[in-house]
This record gives C-alpha cells, structure tokens and sequence, in this order.
C-alpha cells in the first residue's frame, strides 16, 4: 500500500508527505512545500480503523489520504499514531455495565482496554456488525468503541446486548 495524496488539478506531482507534532501542540502536515496544522480523521471503513486517514486543514479540507501509515517514515508513523491515540477514536470495550435509554438517547457504561468509559449514543444508532465478526458502536461525539468478539464477553454483557444485536 502507499500514501495517497491530494493534490490540486495540475499542480505538481507531490513530494513525500510529512508529519510532525511542533511546539504548539498541534500536528502539521507538509509535502511539496506547503504545510499546515492539520487534524486526522478516521474515513471509512469502519472495519479498517487503523487506514484510511484523512488529515484536514482548520477550514475541514482534506490536505492528504494516508491509505497506510505503514508507508509513511518512522516519524511521521510516530506523529501520527501519537495524533490519534489523543483523538481517542477507538477504543476496544472489554465489558459492558450498563446500557440506559432515555429521551432519544441511550447511555452506555462500558470497560475498554483504556479505562472505563461512559458515552450516549442517539436511540436509532445501533452497533455495526464488522466483517470477520464484533460489532463497532458510534457515539455522539464520534468515538469508536468496537466489540472485538461478543462470545468473550462475561454473561451479564451478552445479556444487556442481546437485544441490539441480530
């Protein structure tokens, strides 16, 4: 896989893209001689959470596609996975506590491999089945929580997911 980069029509072809966390905390972005701070974005699939990163400028313009990290040079692999750890995107949950619905939104209790989580999702968003098996919940907020495999689960999390899941 390689690094896919957008570029304007005409212009020329790009340079190796780069990646750096600066002084200001923020993550910048550089190929070609252009540079800006930019923030990443998981693009889609949803099965694929580690590809597929759109790296966007303050105004959400793409300035780049990572298709695969594993193509970039260490630092810039380093700056990214730092980027998104930060972002918090996906978190694998370990068992789930407790699941409340209220008014047009469900609240969830959940442990994850990075601590215990509480997050709301809205009542018509429902978990995902991923191909290859588990299921991924979106919350409000955007984060990712994937269920890697239902079945090892405790007993007291298959049974308060039951009923969202075919």
């Amino acid at each position: 896989m390689q690094t896919t980069v957008v570029r304007k029509p005409g212009a020329e072809p790009e340079t190796q893209l780069r990646l750096a966390h600066r002084a200001d905390g923020q993550l910048w972005a550089s190929r070609g001689g252009e540079q800006m701070a930019v923030r990443v974005r998981r693009a889609f699939p949803w099965s694929e959470p580690e590809r597929f990163i759109s790296l966007r400028d303050q105004g959400d313009r793409e300035f780049a596609l990572v298709a695969d990290p594993a193509t970039l040079d260490v630092g810039s692999r380093r700056a990214l996975e730092a980027a998104l750890d930060a972002a918090g995107f996906v978190f694998i949950v370990t068992a789930v506590q407790e699941i409340d619905e209220e008014v047009e939104i469900r609240t969830w209790r959940v442990a994850t491999r990075q601590g215990p989580r509480s997050f709301q999702t809205r009542l018509d968003e429902w978990p995902r089945a991923l191909p290859g098996g588990g299921l991924l919940i979106r919350d409000v907020a955007g984060d990712l929580y994937r269920i890697e495999d239902l079945a090892a689960l405790d007993e007291k999390s298959r049974e308060l997911l039951w009923a969202y899941v075919d």
